[in-house]
């Protein structure tokens, strides 16, 4: 990433420098140096700047940098739910599994729609028949569902997080029986974001 190569290259470097070496405005590059420290990338200290963190020593023996590591190399199993489940389905299929969202899909695994705590709490408070509604009438439909491909980094996944206030994305792929469609392979999560930060590498379950 051409954010950690400039802070290997100058550091300690501002934001400001950095987004003026990208021709980029600050604002622009914000999220992206968030993220860095958050991974351990780098490190940053007030009034002082930009500099490498400890995921560099890591790299240097031989750990994997987190800010390299591709989507596919951290995704977890996708929780998926038909679009005729209920509302009442996903609230169980929610708390039994321990996920903040469900992935809506069909029989085909394609991707259809995402449906939240946010949402269902929305849906039935103060409404006790809601819990015989189909999801489909709750959830976000796609194409508004904002996914991850697995060839994407984790930085590029977070951001999209960060940029759209969710806490997971789909992972998808082209699907292979009809290229207008979205295939549901994972999901990354905001969870997954959180032990990447405190060391864990490699395949994380969530």
């Amino acid at each position: 990433m051409e954010i950690v190569r400039l802070v290997r290259q100058h550091a300690p470097i501002t934001g400001e420098q950095i987004a003026e070496m990208l021709k980029l405005s600050r604002p622009t590059i914000r999220s992206d140096l968030a993220l860095l420290v958050m991974l351990g990338t780098l490190d940053a200290k007030p009034k002082v700047g930009y500099f490498p963190g400890q995921a560099s020593s890591r790299e240097a023996s031989g750990t994997p940098d987190a800010a390299e590591l591709k989507v596919k190399d951290v995704q977890s199993l996708p929780v998926i739910i038909r679009e005729s489940a209920t509302v009442n389905d996903a609230v169980v299929t929610l708390f039994m599994e321990n996920v903040g969202s469900l992935i809506v899909a069909d029989e085909s695994s394609a991707l259809l729609g995402v449906i939240s705590r946010k949402d269902l709490l929305k849906v039935t408070l103060g409404n006790p028949g809601a819990s015989t509604m189909p999801v489909s009438l709750v959830m976000t439909r796609h194409p508004n569902v904002v996914t991850a491909s697995p060839e994407e980094t984790v930085i590029e996944a977070g951001r999209k997080m960060i940029d759209h206030q969710v806490d997971s994305l789909p992972v998808v792929v082209r699907h292979p029986d009809d290229a207008g469609k979205w295939e549901v392979i994972g999901r990354i999560t905001k969870t997954t974001m959180t032990k990447l930060l405190i060391g864990w590498t490699g395949t994380v379950e969530t």
